[in-house]
């Protein structure tokens, strides 16, 4: 796409950029109308931040409560510019205000063909997701209060009370139905006598 005036192209890219937390790519950038000398200017001048590789952000777009979390995911990108990854986890646990804990790490969901390495103070789970395994919340995808519990269920860093308050919150606040509060927390007894048998213990 060609220069556009600056002022249509800026238009373009803020719209892009508030709907991301204010980061937005390089293909973004040009598809707004930035070609990267452009971007090269903007960045030298202070109208734009770098961020990471290929991503860059406009400092006049407040932060998001969660800019750790926008920016890591947007970090999982593929080839087609799209994040791959989902929030998930102890960290969509927490997202999804279930745990009695903040989590230590921040925890990805990516597609087993993933092949990048996960930045210090991320752990990646690669499991395929499907669109009924997600949503989208506050600039960002992660999992669904299901299929987060489902995950920290057959997770034994997470103690089996903090679970058991999850389950039990998101079934009170209609997150869950009954049925899958019981066939979750059937999952997480099966993991813990798994654990028992391997350890010797009764």
């Amino acid at each position: 796409m060609g220069y556009r005036d600056q002022k249509t192209a800026l238009r373009a890219l803020t719209a892009i950029a508030v709907d991301q937390g204010g980061y937005f790519t390089t293909r973004q950038a040009r598809e707004a109308g930035y070609a990267y000398p452009h971007v090269s200017y903007h960045l030298s001048v202070g109208n734009f931040e770098r961020a990471g590789r290929g991503l860059y952000r406009i400092p006049t777009v407040p932060l998001t409560e969660h800019d750790d979390l926008v920016r890591l995911w947007l970090w999982s990108r593929g080839r087609d510019d799209q994040p791959q990854a989902a929030i998930s986890h102890q960290t969509a646990l927490a997202l999804h205000e279930l745990a009695e804990f903040i989590p230590t790490r921040m925890h990805l969901t990516v597609p087993p063909s993933f092949r990048r390495t996960p930045p210090e103070g991320c752990v990646l789970h690669k499991s395929p997701l499907t669109p009924t395994d997600t949503q989208e919340a506050s600039c960002l995808r992660l999992t669904t209060p299901r299929r987060t519990l489902e995950d920290v269920a057959a997770d034994p860093s997470v103690p089996t009370s903090q679970f058991e308050y999850a389950v039990e919150t998101a079934r009170r606040r209609g997150m869950i139905r009954s049925s899958d509060a019981k066939a979750l927390m059937a999952r997480r007894d099966s993991m813990n006598a798994t654990i028992r048998s391997d350890t010797g213990g009764s």
